[in-house]
C-alpha cells in the first residue's frame, strides 16, 4: 500500500447544468473520487456556456448541495463578454477558450482570440484548446500580449514541438496531455465506429511514442473527462471519453512494472504521477493543498476495468476489459475518510466550491 497526495484533475467537464443525461455534479464527483481525485476543476461549455458571472452563480448554486469533492470553475467566451471578466476574477481558475472544434461548437477565431487576450487580466491563466493548424499562431498572439497560456490535451509530435519551442524562448506556456492520448492509437477501438471520436483525435504510434519520451516536457496529465451516453456516441458528433475513474490504474499500472498489461511502451514513475496529477496542477492553477489530503492505494492489485462497475452515469470507457494494476483503496479529503472499498462514504455537499 501506498499513499500518495490527493490528485487535482484540472480539466473536467461534468456536464451540469444542461446536460444530465450525460453526468451531472454528484455521479462526476463519485467518479472523481473513485479515481483517486480530491479537486477537480470543471470546464464552461455547457449547455449554456458560463460566460456571465450570474451563469457562474447559476452552475455553482446547483453544485453546491450535490459535490463531493472540491470543484473550482472556469470561465468561458466568445469575445462578447469582456465587461464580465474583472467580475469572475475571485470566482474562477482560467478562461477556457477554443479555437477548434469541440462538444457544443464554442469556437472562436484568431482575430477574437487577440481581442480576448488585451481584455483578459492576468490573473489567471488562459486554456487553450488549439490544435496542429492554429496553436503556433495562437502562441505567438498570447506571448506579445503577455498572457499565460496552458495548452489542453496536447496529441501530436507537432503540437508537443510547437509548445516546446515556446517554452525554450521563455513564453508563458504550460501544457498537459491525457491518458487517452498516451494509451490509445487511432483505430484502436477496431468496430466500435463513432465511440473513438474524440477531439484532439487520438493520433499515431509515432505521435505517442514521441509523448511518452518526453514526458519530463510536460507539465500536467488532465483526464479531458468529458462524458456522453453510448447511444449519443454511437450516432455520432459526440466528441469524448469519460476518464476519472481509468487515469490513475493506467498510470500505476505503467509505473509498477506491470507493462505487460499495457499495449503500448512506456516510461513513468510514481514521482512523476504526482508531479503530473499533483503539485503541478497545484502549482499552475494556484490550488491550495492540505496535507490531511492524500489517496491510499495498493499498487500490487490487478483488476479489470468494466464498464458496468464506473461510478460515471455515461457507463462506459475506452478501456472497458483492460486489465490493471494499482486500485485506489481509500480516499480522505480534508482528513475525514471519503471513500473505502469500492464506496462512496461522503455525503452530497462535502467538498467545497473552490475559488482564487
Amino acid at each position: 500500500m501506498i499513499t500518495i497526495p490527493g490528485l487535482i484533475d484540472p480539466h473536467v467537464h461534468l456536464r451540469e447544468p444542461g446536460a444530465t443525461q450525460k453526468e451531472d455534479f454528484l455521479t462526476g464527483t463519485s467518479a472523481a473520487l473513485s479515481g483517486g481525485f480530491t479537486t477537480i476543476l470543471d470546464m464552461p461549455n455547457n449547455t449554456t456556456p458560463i460566460t456571465t458571472l450570474n451563469a457562474l452563480y447559476t452552475k455553482e448554486k446547483i453544485a453546491r448541495d450535490k459535490i463531493l469533492c472540491d470543484v473550482g470553475f472556469y470561465f468561458g467566451s466568445l469575445g462578447d463578454n469582456l465587461s464580465e471578466f474583472e467580475k469572475v476574477q475571485n470566482k474562477i481558475f482560467g478562461l477556457k477558450l477554443y479555437l477548434n472544434q469541440t462538444t457544443g461548437n464554442f469556437i472562436i477565431n484568431l482575430n477574437l482570440f487577440q481581442k480576448i487576450c488585451h481584455a483578459w487580466p492576468k490573473t489567471h491563466p488562459i486554456l487553450l484548446h488549439a490544435e496542429e493548424n492554429i496553436l503556433e499562431k495562437a502562441l505567438e498572439i498570447a506571448n506579445k500580449t503577455r498572457q499565460t497560456i496552458h495548452v489542453c490535451h496536447i496529441s501530436s509530435a507537432k503540437e508537443l514541438t510547437i509548445i516546446l519551442n515556446a517554452k525554450n524562448k521563455g513564453w508563458q506556456v504550460t501544457c498537459g496531455v491525457t491518458p487517452h492520448h498516451l494509451f490509445l492509437l487511432k483505430n484502436d477501438m477496431g468496430n466500435l465506429g463513432n465511440l473513438e471520436n474524440v477531439k484532439p483525435s487520438l493520433k499515431e504510434q509515432s505521435d505517442v511514442d514521441f509523448l511518452w519520451e518526453h514526458l519530463s516536457d510536460i507539465d500536467v496529465i488532465e483526464s479531458d473527462h468529458a462524458p456522453h451516453t453510448r447511444q449519443e456516441k454511437e450516432e455520432g458528433g459526440a466528441f469524448g471519453f469519460p476518464g476519472l475513474e481509468t487515469t490513475l490504474p493506467l498510470l500505476l499500472t505503467a509505473a509498477v512494472g506491470a507493462k505487460n498489461l499495457l499495449p503500448l511502451q512506456t516510461n513513468i514513475t510514481i514521482d512523476d504521477i504526482i508531479r503530473l496529477c499533483h503539485t503541478n496542477p497545484s502549482k499552475i492553477f494556484k490550488i491550495k493543498t492540505d496535507p490531511n489530503t492524500k489517496i491510499e492505494v495498493d499498487e500490487n492489485e490487478e483488476w479489470t476495468i468494466q464498464n458496468e462497475n464506473l461510478a460515471t452515469k455515461c457507463k462506459w470507457s475506452p478501456f472497458n476489459d483492460w486489465k490493471v494494476r494499482g486500485k485506489v483503496k481509500k480516499v480522505f479529503l480534508r482528513g475525514i475518510k471519503v471513500f473505502e472499498g469500492g464506496k462512496i462514504l461522503a455525503q452530497p455537499g462535502y467538498g467545497k466550491i473552490l475559488r482564487t
